[in-house]
């Protein structure tokens, strides 16, 4: 009897190569190279000629990338699924390159924000092996020690980020998440001033995201015995029939809640949602600025991607499941992160709570599992990511003093409206359109969401994220009163001024945030579906057929 068992189990051989379409997989392919490239120009190319090679090739890949994300879009068909690559490890359809698309664009204004260098002084350690205070250190500052490590760092992250939202399958979606947090992992620690703050932030960063990590492999654990395969495909028709080969009589039910909720916190922490988003403020505080602003956008972009994908495709046949599950998590991201919010006396933890609570407002287009939820999600994780890389490169101009760290104190920043009208004046902007005031991008994306979940009959969840809403504007405007109302202090604040680059992350940080609110039509009508239209109809469709 064993005999027939053995050779039931025994692998199938095959002689054919396999097909892979290098093209659809290009960005990810050029972006990867590149990171390979930067990584052989630390070892060979003479450290004074470093930094200007490795800006260029890395601009140069991301750039190329997004060319090549827009040639794809044209080429896929314009109804009916995409299609799945590389074993069918790989969804390629307009879904998943719209979030590269957008993790691409983000990524290459947080590289601009990240190249910036004042006076030979950049944003990074001079040498992160040498011990803070040490002799060492001072010796690497004193000879202008500059970390060009960063750019292929920021790249092998960039290439996570693409992939994360794409995979077809959890095997390959855990390696993309790994890929995109092990290099962030050593970036948050990089920070040229308040050096052991910064790595204290990147050791919870990587204690926590380890912990996350192991919950995500046994979410897939669960649902691999669940339904006898990691492949999205395959787990949407398990969870259809009610069980896989082992299961058929429906007994493995508990192994599916199981799965998905594991699943859930590795997913749910990367985006920082509450109980999951501890590690969000004090990494946000502690990493070099220009690392937060690649995280707070381009991180939010590709994590909640994945949450779409995941949500949407395996598991979309159990939303009756998982629903209330993030019902409870989103209303309690959005209140209970807005009400911490108004405590916050430094800059960044609150942007860092900002940044929770608008992941509570995405997760409502979640939990709509529509069309239009998926389609609302998209617009609103684009538009926020220009304004808060917005934010944190004029984070990056306001000092304690000449020369001196960041002015992280509200209370540093009163009178800067006098000081620096049009720097003050941009934040402003930035910070109505995180309370989502009308002609501002933030307004067209909470409107998306809001209106999906109504759709859906989630009115309770829209009450609770407009009085969220509410409760963010309050502190939202009292920055803004700070800055324009109040004398400054002596001491500050003190305006460092802004070089090209930071200066071109905030120009089109402003740029994004005023058109996609007062023009958002050809984003809504060509690169994402109109709610309501058979082109929105289709997307989830075609999400589920690219799984195939």
């Amino acid at each position: 009897m064993s005999t027939p068992l053995l050779v039931m189990a025994a692998p199938t051989i095959t002689e054919n190569p396999p097909q892979i379409d290098y093209w659809l997989l290009s960005p990810m392919l050029v972006v990867f190279g590149a990171a390979v490239v930067g990584v052989l120009v630390e070892a060979f190319v003479p450290t004074a000629r470093r930094r200007p090679v490795q800006l260029g090739l890395a601009l140069a890949a991301v750039a190329a990338a997004f060319v090549l994300s827009i040639l794809i879009v044209g080429a896929l068909p314009a109804e009916g699924p995409g299609e799945t690559l590389a074993f069918g490890s790989v969804a390629v359809d307009r879904v998943s390159v719209f979030l590269q698309g957008s993790v691409l664009v983000l990524g290459f204004v947080s590289l601009l924000l990240i190249a910036e260098n004042r006076r030979g002084e950049s944003a990074f350690a001079a040498q992160a092996a040498a011990v803070p205070g040490s002799e060492e250190e001072r010796e690497h500052v004193m000879a202008g020690s500059q970390h060009t490590e960063v750019y292929p760092l920021v790249l092998f992250a960039l290439l996570g980020m693409q992939l994360f939202p794409a995979a077809n399958d959890f095997l390959t979606m855990f390696v993309a998440l790994e890929v995109m947090s092990l290099p962030l992992y050593l970036l948050c620690g990089l920070a040229r001033r308040r050096r052991l703050f910064s790595q204290e932030a990147a050791v919870k960063y990587f204690l926590l995201g380890a912990f996350s990590s192991a919950f995500f492999l046994f979410g897939i654990a669960m649902v691999y015995g669940y339904a006898g395969s990691v492949n999205f495909a395959d787990i949407a028709a398990a969870v259809r029939d009610g069980g896989g080969p082992l299961f058929a009589d429906g007994g493995g039910r508990p192994l599916l809640l199981l799965g998905i909720g594991m699943v859930a916190v590795g997913l749910l922490f990367k985006v920082g949602a509450v109980p999951f988003h501890n590690w969000k403020p004090d990494v946000y505080q502690g990493a070099p600025t220009p690392v937060t602003a690649l995280m707070a956008s381009c991180t939010l972009v590709a994590a909640f991607g994945a949450v779409l994908r995941v949500f949407y495709v395996p598991f979309g046949g159990s939303a009756a499941d998982w629903a209330p599950m993030l019902w409870v998590v989103a209303i309690l991201t959005m209140v209970l992160a807005a009400v911490v919010a108004v405590t916050q006396r430094d800059i960044k933890r609150l942007l860092a709570y900002s940044s929770v609570v608008h992941a509570g407002f995405v997760l409502t287009a979640v939990v709509a599992a529509s069309p239009e939820g998926l389609a609302g999600a998209m617009f609103y994780l684009a538009a926020y990511g220009f304004t808060t890389i917005g934010a944190f490169a004029v984070v990056t101009l306001v000092r304690t003093h000449e020369n001196g760290p960041e002015a992280g104190e509200l209370a540093q920043w009163a009178g800067l409206g006098r000081t620096s009208p049009l720097l003050a004046g941009a934040l402003a902007l930035f910070l109505l359109a995180f309370a989502g005031i009308p002609l501002t991008s933030g307004f067209i994306g909470k409107f998306a969401v809001f209106e999906a979940a109504m759709a859906a009959g989630a009115a309770p969840l829209v009450v609770v994220g407009v009085l969220s809403s509410a409760v963010t504007a309050f502190f939202y405007v009292r920055i803004i009163v700070l800055m324009f109302f109040a004398d400054p202090a002596e001491t500050g604040p003190t305006v460092v001024r802004a070089g090209v680059f930071t200066g071109s992350a905030i120009a089109i940080g402003v740029a994004a945030t005023v058109v996609l609110g007062v023009y958002p039509t050809p984003v809504l009508d060509n690169l994402l579906p109109q709610p309501g239209t058979e082109q929105g109809e289709s997307l989830v469709a075609t999400a589920e057929g690219s799984a195939g």
